[in-house]
Protein backbone atom coordinates (compact mmCIF):
# COMPACT_ATOMS: atom_id res chain seq x y z
CA UNK A 1 0.00 0.00 0.00
CA UNK A 2 1.38 3.42 -0.96
CA UNK A 3 1.81 6.23 1.56
CA UNK A 4 -1.14 8.15 0.10
CA UNK A 5 -3.36 5.05 0.16
CA UNK A 6 -2.48 4.56 3.82
CA UNK A 7 -3.36 8.16 4.65
CA UNK A 8 -6.67 7.94 2.78
CA UNK A 9 -7.66 4.86 4.76
CA UNK A 10 -7.24 6.63 8.10
CA UNK A 11 -10.20 7.80 10.12
CA UNK A 12 -8.42 10.84 11.56
CA UNK A 13 -5.85 12.89 9.66
CA UNK A 14 -2.90 14.64 11.29
CA UNK A 15 -1.65 18.07 10.28
CA UNK A 16 1.32 16.50 8.48
CA UNK A 17 -0.93 14.07 6.60
CA UNK A 18 -3.20 16.90 5.48
CA UNK A 19 -0.16 18.80 4.20
CA UNK A 20 0.92 15.67 2.28
CA UNK A 21 -2.52 15.47 0.66
CA UNK A 22 -2.43 19.16 -0.27
CA UNK A 23 0.94 18.63 -1.96
CA UNK A 24 -0.10 15.59 -4.02
CA UNK A 25 0.73 15.41 -7.71
CA UNK A 26 -1.77 14.38 -10.43
CA UNK A 27 -1.77 10.60 -9.79
CA UNK A 28 -2.16 10.78 -6.01
CA UNK A 29 -4.53 13.74 -6.37
CA UNK A 30 -6.90 11.52 -8.34
CA UNK A 31 -6.78 8.96 -5.54
CA UNK A 32 -7.73 11.71 -3.10
CA UNK A 33 -10.64 12.77 -5.29
CA UNK A 34 -11.86 9.19 -5.69
CA UNK A 35 -11.81 8.61 -1.93
CA UNK A 36 -13.68 11.86 -1.27
CA UNK A 37 -16.28 10.95 -3.91
CA UNK A 38 -16.81 7.57 -2.19
CA UNK A 39 -17.35 9.23 1.17
CA UNK A 40 -19.70 11.82 -0.31
CA UNK A 41 -21.84 9.10 -1.89
CA UNK A 42 -21.88 7.06 1.31
CA UNK A 43 -22.69 9.85 3.75
CA UNK A 44 -24.67 12.55 1.89
CA UNK A 45 -25.54 10.85 -1.41
CA UNK A 46 -25.34 12.19 -4.95
CA UNK A 47 -27.91 14.89 -4.32
CA UNK A 48 -27.18 18.58 -4.85
CA UNK A 49 -29.26 21.18 -3.03
CA UNK A 50 -29.97 24.61 -4.45
CA UNK A 51 -29.58 27.83 -2.49
CA UNK A 52 -31.02 30.69 -4.55
CA UNK A 53 -28.45 33.47 -4.03
CA UNK A 54 -29.77 37.01 -3.59
CA UNK A 55 -26.86 39.48 -3.48
CA UNK A 56 -29.09 42.25 -2.22
CA UNK A 57 -26.57 45.04 -1.61
CA UNK A 58 -22.88 45.80 -2.14
CA UNK A 59 -22.81 48.58 0.47
CA UNK A 60 -20.27 47.52 3.10
CA UNK A 61 -18.68 48.98 6.22
CA UNK A 62 -15.66 46.69 5.93
CA UNK A 63 -12.42 47.53 4.14
CA UNK A 64 -10.97 44.05 3.53
CA UNK A 65 -7.84 44.22 1.40
CA UNK A 66 -8.99 41.50 -1.05
CA UNK A 67 -12.58 42.54 -1.77
CA UNK A 68 -13.91 44.54 -4.68
CA UNK A 69 -16.82 45.97 -2.68
CA UNK A 70 -14.61 47.19 0.19
CA UNK A 71 -15.69 50.52 1.66
CA UNK A 72 -12.73 52.45 0.20
CA UNK A 73 -13.24 51.30 -3.39
CA UNK A 74 -14.64 54.45 -4.95
CA UNK A 75 -14.91 52.73 -8.34
CA UNK A 76 -17.58 50.34 -7.09
CA UNK A 77 -21.07 51.15 -8.38
CA UNK A 78 -23.13 50.82 -5.21
CA UNK A 79 -26.65 49.42 -5.14
CA UNK A 80 -29.25 48.28 -2.63
CA UNK A 81 -32.23 46.24 -3.77
CA UNK A 82 -35.65 47.28 -2.52
CA UNK A 83 -37.51 44.92 -0.22
CA UNK A 84 -39.92 44.18 -3.07
CA UNK A 85 -37.07 43.23 -5.42
CA UNK A 86 -35.65 40.87 -2.79
CA UNK A 87 -39.03 39.28 -2.12
CA UNK A 88 -39.67 38.90 -5.86
CA UNK A 89 -36.36 37.03 -6.19
CA UNK A 90 -37.31 34.79 -3.26
CA UNK A 91 -40.68 34.17 -4.89
CA UNK A 92 -38.87 33.02 -8.04
CA UNK A 93 -36.88 30.55 -5.92
CA UNK A 94 -40.04 29.24 -4.29
CA UNK A 95 -41.90 28.89 -7.58
CA UNK A 96 -38.85 27.19 -9.10
CA UNK A 97 -38.77 24.62 -6.28
CA UNK A 98 -35.30 25.61 -5.11
CA UNK A 99 -35.98 24.78 -1.48
CA UNK A 100 -33.78 27.53 -0.01
CA UNK A 101 -32.44 31.04 -0.53
CA UNK A 102 -29.35 32.90 0.67
CA UNK A 103 -29.51 36.57 1.61
CA UNK A 104 -25.99 37.90 1.10
CA UNK A 105 -24.80 41.49 1.23
CA UNK A 106 -22.13 43.85 2.40
CA UNK A 107 -21.49 43.81 6.14
CA UNK A 108 -23.43 46.49 8.01
CA UNK A 109 -24.40 46.93 11.66
CA UNK A 110 -27.26 49.21 12.67
CA UNK A 111 -30.73 48.98 14.20
CA UNK A 112 -32.23 49.76 10.79
CA UNK A 113 -30.26 46.96 9.12
CA UNK A 114 -31.20 44.51 11.86
CA UNK A 115 -34.88 45.34 11.47
CA UNK A 116 -34.68 45.12 7.70
CA UNK A 117 -33.18 41.62 7.67
CA UNK A 118 -35.74 40.47 10.25
CA UNK A 119 -38.54 41.91 8.12
CA UNK A 120 -37.20 40.24 4.97
CA UNK A 121 -36.84 36.86 6.66
CA UNK A 122 -40.43 37.02 7.90
CA UNK A 123 -41.56 38.17 4.45
CA UNK A 124 -39.85 35.26 2.71
CA UNK A 125 -41.38 32.81 5.15
CA UNK A 126 -44.84 34.30 4.56
CA UNK A 127 -44.71 34.34 0.75
CA UNK A 128 -43.45 30.75 0.61
CA UNK A 129 -45.90 29.42 3.18
CA UNK A 130 -42.89 28.64 5.40
CA UNK A 131 -41.47 26.32 2.73
CA UNK A 132 -38.28 28.17 1.79
CA UNK A 133 -35.22 27.58 3.93
CA UNK A 134 -33.17 30.72 4.62
CA UNK A 135 -29.41 31.14 4.92
CA UNK A 136 -27.97 34.51 5.93
CA UNK A 137 -24.51 35.80 5.09
CA UNK A 138 -24.34 39.38 6.33
CA UNK A 139 -21.35 39.40 8.64
CA UNK A 140 -20.59 40.04 12.28
CA UNK A 141 -23.46 41.15 14.52
CA UNK A 142 -24.27 41.31 18.21
CA UNK A 143 -25.53 38.05 19.77
CA UNK A 144 -29.04 39.45 20.27
CA UNK A 145 -29.23 40.34 16.57
CA UNK A 146 -28.39 36.79 15.58
CA UNK A 147 -31.09 35.55 17.94
CA UNK A 148 -33.68 37.92 16.44
CA UNK A 149 -32.94 36.68 12.96
CA UNK A 150 -33.04 33.05 14.02
CA UNK A 151 -36.36 33.56 15.78
CA UNK A 152 -37.71 35.25 12.64
CA UNK A 153 -37.08 32.05 10.67
CA UNK A 154 -33.52 32.00 9.29
CA UNK A 155 -31.74 28.79 10.25
CA UNK A 156 -28.35 28.71 8.50
CA UNK A 157 -25.59 31.32 8.60
CA UNK A 158 -22.36 31.56 6.63
CA UNK A 159 -19.60 33.70 8.17
CA UNK A 160 -16.29 33.06 6.47
CA UNK A 161 -13.20 33.41 8.64
CA UNK A 162 -11.10 33.74 5.41
CA UNK A 163 -8.01 32.59 7.33
CA UNK A 164 -7.77 30.95 10.74
CA UNK A 165 -4.19 32.21 11.08
CA UNK A 166 -4.39 35.44 13.08
CA UNK A 167 -1.22 36.86 11.53
CA UNK A 168 -2.38 36.15 7.99
CA UNK A 169 -5.84 37.47 8.84
CA UNK A 170 -4.29 40.86 9.60
CA UNK A 171 -2.27 40.82 6.38
CA UNK A 172 -5.51 40.69 4.41
CA UNK A 173 -7.59 42.95 6.69
CA UNK A 174 -6.94 46.29 8.37
CA UNK A 175 -5.96 45.92 12.02
CA UNK A 176 -8.59 48.13 13.62
CA UNK A 177 -11.79 47.88 15.64
CA UNK A 178 -13.86 47.13 12.53
CA UNK A 179 -11.79 44.10 11.49
CA UNK A 180 -10.91 42.26 14.70
CA UNK A 181 -9.91 38.61 14.36
CA UNK A 182 -11.20 37.82 17.85
CA UNK A 183 -14.52 39.52 17.10
CA UNK A 184 -15.01 37.39 13.99
CA UNK A 185 -14.13 34.24 15.88
CA UNK A 186 -16.53 35.13 18.68
CA UNK A 187 -19.28 35.74 16.15
CA UNK A 188 -19.01 32.11 15.04
CA UNK A 189 -19.62 30.95 18.61
CA UNK A 190 -22.48 33.45 18.98
CA UNK A 191 -24.14 32.05 15.85
CA UNK A 192 -24.05 28.53 17.24
CA UNK A 193 -25.45 29.76 20.55
CA UNK A 194 -28.32 31.45 18.69
CA UNK A 195 -29.25 28.09 17.13
CA UNK A 196 -27.98 28.47 13.58
CA UNK A 197 -26.46 25.76 11.45
CA UNK A 198 -22.94 27.15 11.37
CA UNK A 199 -20.96 27.74 8.22
CA UNK A 200 -17.55 29.24 7.57
CA UNK A 201 -14.83 29.06 4.96
CA UNK A 202 -11.51 30.39 3.71
CA UNK A 203 -9.83 31.74 0.61
CA UNK A 204 -7.33 29.40 -1.01
CA UNK A 205 -4.17 30.68 -2.68
CA UNK A 206 -3.87 34.03 -0.91
CA UNK A 207 -0.60 35.92 -1.02
CA UNK A 208 1.55 35.06 2.04
CA UNK A 209 -0.46 31.86 2.62
CA UNK A 210 1.37 28.56 3.14
CA UNK A 211 0.28 24.95 2.71
CA UNK A 212 0.50 24.61 6.47
CA UNK A 213 -1.93 27.54 6.84
CA UNK A 214 -4.46 25.68 4.70
CA UNK A 215 -4.01 22.49 6.72
CA UNK A 216 -4.62 24.51 9.87
CA UNK A 217 -7.75 26.01 8.29
CA UNK A 218 -9.16 22.51 7.80
CA UNK A 219 -8.28 21.53 11.35
CA UNK A 220 -9.89 24.76 12.58
CA UNK A 221 -13.15 23.88 10.83
CA UNK A 222 -13.02 20.37 12.26
CA UNK A 223 -12.41 21.68 15.78
CA UNK A 224 -15.14 24.30 15.43
CA UNK A 225 -17.43 21.42 14.39
CA UNK A 226 -19.03 23.38 11.54
CA UNK A 227 -22.17 22.22 9.79
CA UNK A 228 -21.41 23.69 6.38
CA UNK A 229 -18.54 25.21 4.45
CA UNK A 230 -18.15 27.67 1.60
CA UNK A 231 -14.58 28.12 0.38
CA UNK A 232 -12.91 28.75 -2.93
CA UNK A 233 -9.84 30.01 -4.74
CA UNK A 234 -8.63 33.55 -4.15
CA UNK A 235 -9.03 35.63 -7.31
CA UNK A 236 -7.44 39.03 -7.27
CA UNK A 237 -9.30 42.30 -7.94
CA UNK A 238 -7.53 45.28 -9.51
CA UNK A 239 -9.14 47.84 -7.19
CA UNK A 240 -7.86 46.32 -3.94
CA UNK A 241 -4.62 46.65 -1.93
CA UNK A 242 -3.72 42.96 -2.45
CA UNK A 243 -3.50 43.57 -6.20
CA UNK A 244 0.09 44.76 -5.68
CA UNK A 245 1.06 41.21 -4.66
CA UNK A 246 -0.39 39.52 -7.76
CA UNK A 247 3.07 38.51 -9.04
CA UNK A 248 3.54 36.41 -5.90
CA UNK A 249 0.40 34.34 -6.43
CA UNK A 250 0.20 30.75 -7.56
CA UNK A 251 -1.02 30.41 -11.17
CA UNK A 252 -4.81 30.25 -11.39
CA UNK A 253 -4.79 26.57 -12.33
CA UNK A 254 -2.76 25.72 -9.21
CA UNK A 255 -5.14 27.74 -7.03
CA UNK A 256 -8.03 25.87 -8.62
CA UNK A 257 -6.47 22.45 -7.98
CA UNK A 258 -5.65 23.44 -4.42
CA UNK A 259 -9.28 24.46 -3.87
CA UNK A 260 -10.50 21.08 -5.12
CA UNK A 261 -8.05 19.34 -2.80
CA UNK A 262 -9.34 21.39 0.13
CA UNK A 263 -12.93 20.36 -0.67
CA UNK A 264 -11.96 16.70 -1.02
CA UNK A 265 -9.94 16.62 2.21
CA UNK A 266 -12.68 18.38 4.16
CA UNK A 267 -15.21 15.83 2.88
CA UNK A 268 -12.94 13.06 4.18
CA UNK A 269 -12.46 14.81 7.53
CA UNK A 270 -16.10 15.89 8.04
CA UNK A 271 -18.12 13.29 6.20
CA UNK A 272 -21.69 14.54 6.60
CA UNK A 273 -21.43 18.34 6.48
CA UNK A 274 -22.69 20.48 3.60
CA UNK A 275 -19.98 21.79 1.28
CA UNK A 276 -20.74 24.43 -1.33
CA UNK A 277 -19.32 24.42 -4.83
CA UNK A 278 -18.12 28.03 -5.03
CA UNK A 279 -18.84 30.25 -8.01
CA UNK A 280 -15.18 31.33 -7.97
CA UNK A 281 -14.26 27.84 -9.24
CA UNK A 282 -16.15 28.57 -12.45
CA UNK A 283 -14.29 31.87 -12.81
CA UNK A 284 -11.15 29.78 -13.41
CA UNK A 285 -12.50 26.63 -15.06
CA UNK A 286 -15.73 26.65 -17.14
CA UNK A 287 -16.78 23.38 -15.48
CA UNK A 288 -15.15 24.10 -12.14
CA UNK A 289 -18.30 23.82 -10.10
CA UNK A 290 -19.14 20.44 -11.62
CA UNK A 291 -15.68 19.16 -10.77
CA UNK A 292 -16.21 20.17 -7.15
CA UNK A 293 -19.57 18.38 -7.06
CA UNK A 294 -17.94 15.19 -8.28
CA UNK A 295 -15.34 15.13 -5.51
CA UNK A 296 -17.21 16.23 -2.41
CA UNK A 297 -19.39 19.33 -2.71
CA UNK A 298 -23.17 18.96 -2.43
CA UNK A 299 -24.49 22.55 -2.42
CA UNK A 300 -24.74 24.98 -5.32
CA UNK A 301 -25.98 28.55 -5.31
CA UNK A 302 -27.78 29.68 -8.47
CA UNK A 303 -27.65 33.47 -8.65
CA UNK A 304 -31.18 34.87 -8.58
CA UNK A 305 -30.16 38.51 -8.09
CA UNK A 306 -31.86 40.69 -10.74
CA UNK A 307 -29.52 40.75 -13.73
CA UNK A 308 -29.08 44.53 -13.77
CA UNK A 309 -27.20 44.39 -10.45
CA UNK A 310 -25.11 41.25 -10.80
CA UNK A 311 -21.97 42.79 -12.20
CA UNK A 312 -21.87 45.30 -9.34
CA UNK A 313 -21.54 42.61 -6.66
CA UNK A 314 -17.99 42.05 -7.81
CA UNK A 315 -15.85 40.61 -5.04
CA UNK A 316 -13.20 39.47 -7.57
CA UNK A 317 -12.41 39.70 -11.29
CA UNK A 318 -14.00 37.51 -14.01
CA UNK A 319 -17.10 36.66 -11.99
CA UNK A 320 -19.17 34.29 -14.14
CA UNK A 321 -22.86 34.47 -15.09
CA UNK A 322 -23.22 38.23 -14.58
CA UNK A 323 -25.09 38.60 -17.88
CA UNK A 324 -27.79 36.00 -17.11
CA UNK A 325 -31.24 36.24 -15.62
CA UNK A 326 -32.39 33.87 -12.87
CA UNK A 327 -34.22 31.51 -15.26
CA UNK A 328 -31.13 31.22 -17.49
CA UNK A 329 -29.01 30.29 -14.49
CA UNK A 330 -31.51 27.64 -13.41
CA UNK A 331 -31.59 25.94 -16.82
CA UNK A 332 -27.81 26.01 -17.14
CA UNK A 333 -27.20 24.57 -13.69
CA UNK A 334 -29.74 21.80 -14.12
CA UNK A 335 -27.82 20.54 -17.14
CA UNK A 336 -24.45 20.97 -15.45
CA UNK A 337 -25.48 19.06 -12.33
CA UNK A 338 -26.87 16.14 -14.29
CA UNK A 339 -23.62 16.04 -16.26
CA UNK A 340 -21.73 15.75 -12.97
CA UNK A 341 -23.60 12.55 -12.11
CA UNK A 342 -25.73 14.15 -9.40
CA UNK A 343 -29.44 14.84 -9.07
CA UNK A 344 -31.10 17.97 -7.71
CA UNK A 345 -32.94 17.90 -4.40
CA UNK A 346 -35.84 20.10 -5.41
CA UNK A 347 -38.30 21.31 -2.77
CA UNK A 348 -35.88 20.28 0.00
CA UNK A 349 -34.03 22.45 2.50
CA UNK A 350 -31.10 20.08 2.35
CA UNK A 351 -30.07 20.86 5.91
CA UNK A 352 -26.73 19.65 7.16
CA UNK A 353 -26.91 16.01 8.25
CA UNK A 354 -24.06 16.83 10.60
CA UNK A 355 -26.23 19.37 12.39
CA UNK A 356 -29.11 16.93 12.63
CA UNK A 357 -27.17 14.11 14.23
CA UNK A 358 -24.36 15.67 16.27
CA UNK A 359 -26.50 16.52 19.28
CA UNK A 360 -28.23 13.15 19.39
CA UNK A 361 -26.98 10.49 21.79
CA UNK A 362 -24.86 7.78 20.17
Amino acid sequence: MSEIDAILNKEVLSREEIIDLLLTGPEDRNKLYARAAEIKTQYVGNVVYFRGLIEFSNICEKDCFYCGIRKSNKKSQRYNLTDDEILDAARFAWESNYGSVVLQGGELESPAFTSRIERLVRGIKALSEDKLGITLSVGEQAPDVYKRWFDAGAHRYLLRIESSNRELYYRIHPQDKTHGFERRLQALYDLREAGFQLGTGVMIGLPFQTTADLADDLLFMKELDIDMCGMGPYIEHADTPLWQFREQLLPLEERFNLALKMIAILRIMMKNINIASATALQAIDPIGREKALKIGANIIMPNITPGAYRNDYKLYENKPCTDEEAADCKNCLEARIHMSGNKIGYDEWGDSLHFKVKDKPA
